[in-house]
C-alpha cells in the first residue's frame, strides 16, 4: 500500500473509531443528542411569548413620520425612521419591536397603525408606551384614533427568529463539548499517549475527531427544525441544501476550536472552564434569543466576526428569508477562516500526554 493509501486508512479506522466510542458512552450521546433537543424544547415553550432584549420603535418613513417620531423622541423611547422594506427587516428580525405607521395626510387624519408581535411581551410593552406618548401628545380629552396590526404570519415572530438561534446554540455546544471533552478525557485515560506508538499524525486524529461529529449534526438540526414547525408553525423559506452548508460549516468550525482549546489542556475541569470562557460571551453577544444589535455600536464590529454571530445570521437568512449560498458567503467566511486558523493551532501546539 502506498503511503497515500495508509494515511486515508488511518484517518478513516479513526473516524470509524471515534463514532463507535460514541455510540457505546451514554452521557455522551445524551450530551451531544438528548440535552440539545430538551433545550430547545424548553427554551422555545419559555421564550414564544416572551423576550428579554430592549424596546426599539420604528416609524415608518413618510410626509407625516415627523410629527409622530417627535413626541416619542422627547419621551426618551428608542426610535428610528425606517423606509418601508427597512422597516419590514427590521420588525421581522426583532431589531424593532413595534412599528408606528403614521396617519395618511389630510384634513381628517386616520388612526396611527401599531404593527407589532402580540406574542412577544416585549412588543406589547412597547405599543402601550408608545401609545401614552402619542395620546398625550394629542390630548387625552381628545385621543387620537388607533388601531393594532397584529403580526402573526410565520416568519415576522419572535419564535421564527429564536429557533435558529437554538440551533446554531446547540451546534456550538454540541461540537465543543462532543471533541473538546473527548479529547481531553482520552489525554485522562492515557490513550492518547498508546496512540503516540502507532504510525499515526497528530493531524488524521484530530481531524477523524471533526469529521465524526458531523455524523451527529443532522439529527440535532433536523430535529429541531421539525419540532418548530410542528409545534409553533415556524416556516423554512431556503433550501435544505444550504441549510446543510451553513450547518457543516458552523459545526466543523467550532469542532476545529475545541481542537485547539483541548490541544494541551491536563484534565477535564480545565478543557470545561476553557470551553465555557470561549461559548459564553458568544451566549450572550451572538443574537441567541435577542438581536446582536441592541449592543452599543462600538461593539459591532467585534460581534459581527464572532463565528457564532456569522452562524446564526446564516441560518436565519436561509430559514426566514430563503437566501441562496451565495447571499451568506460572508458568514461562511468568516466561520471557515476561525475553523481553518484554530485547527492549525490546535494540530501545532497539541500534545500527546
Amino acid at each position: 500500500m502506498t503511503g497515500e493509501t495508509l494515511k486515508n486508512s488511518a484517518l478513516a479506522q479513526l473516524t470509524m473509531t471515534r463514532i463507535l466510542e460514541t455510540v457505546r458512552e451514554p452521557g455522551t450521546m445524551f450530551w451531544v443528542f438528548g440535552f440539545p433537543i430538551l433545550l430547545s424544547v424548553g427554551l422555545g415553550l419559555a421564550f414564544r411569548n416572551r423576550t428579554p432584549e430592549p424596546a426599539f420603535v420604528g416609524v415608518l418613513d413618510g410626509a407625516a413620520a415627523a410629527e409622530v417620531e417627535a413626541p416619542l423622541q422627547a419621551a426618551h423611547l428608542h426610535v428610528e425612521r425606517l423606509a418601508p422594506r427597512a422597516a419590514v427587516e427590521r420588525l421581522r428580525s426583532g431589531k424593532i419591536a413595534l412599528l408606528v405607521v403614521p396617519p395618511a395626510p389630510g384634513a381628517s387624519p386616520g388612526p396611527i397603525t401599531y404593527r407589532f408581535d402580540p406574542t412577544r411581551a416585549e412588543s406589547q410593552a412597547a405599543r402601550d408606551a408608545v401609545d401614552r406618548v402619542l395620546q398625550t401628545a394629542a390630548g387625552r380629552r381628545d385621543p387620537r384614533a388607533v388601531k393594532d396590526d397584529p403580526v402573526t404570519e410565520p416568519g415576522t415572530r419572535y419564535i421564527d427568529f429564536l429557533i435558529p438561534g437554538l440551533i446554531g446554540m446547540n451546534v456550538m455546544s454540541g461540537s465543543m463539548w462532543g471533541i473538546g471533552w473527548v479529547i481531553v478525557n482520552m489525554r485522562v485515560r492515557k490513550l492518547l499517549k498508546r496512540l503516540l506508538a502507532t504510525p499515526m499524525r497528530r493531524r488524521d486524529l484530530l481531524l477523524s475527531q471533526c469529521l465524526a461529529r458531523l455524523l451527529a449534526l443532522p439529527l440535532e438540526v433536523v430535529t429541531i427544525v421539525v419540532f418548530a414547525r410542528l409545534a409553533f408553525h415556524v416556516a423554512f423559506a431556503g433550501s435544505a441544501v444550504a441549510l446543510a452548508v451553513v450547518a457543516v460549516t458552523g459545526a466543523l468550525s467550532f469542532a476545529a476550536m475545541a481542537v485547539l482549546v483541548a490541544s494541551r489542556a491536563e484534565n477535564t475541569q480545565t478543557v470545561s472552564g476553557l470551553m465555557n470562557v470561549v461559548m459564553m460571551p458568544m451566549f450572550v453577544l451572538s443574537g441567541v434569543f435577542f438581536s446582536s444589535a441592541h449592543f452599543p455600536e462600538l461593539m459591532q464590529p467585534l460581534i459581527s466576526i464572532l463565528p457564532l454571530t456569522a452562524l446564526n445570521d446564516a441560518l436565519r437568512a436561509v430559514m426566514i428569508d430563503g437566501a441562496p449560498l451565495a447571499a451568506v458567503a460572508r458568514p461562511l467566511g468568516v466561520m471557515a477562516g476561525w475553523g481553518i486558523a484554530s485547527f492549525l493551532a490546535g494540530v501545532r501546539i497539541f500534545r500527546w500526554a
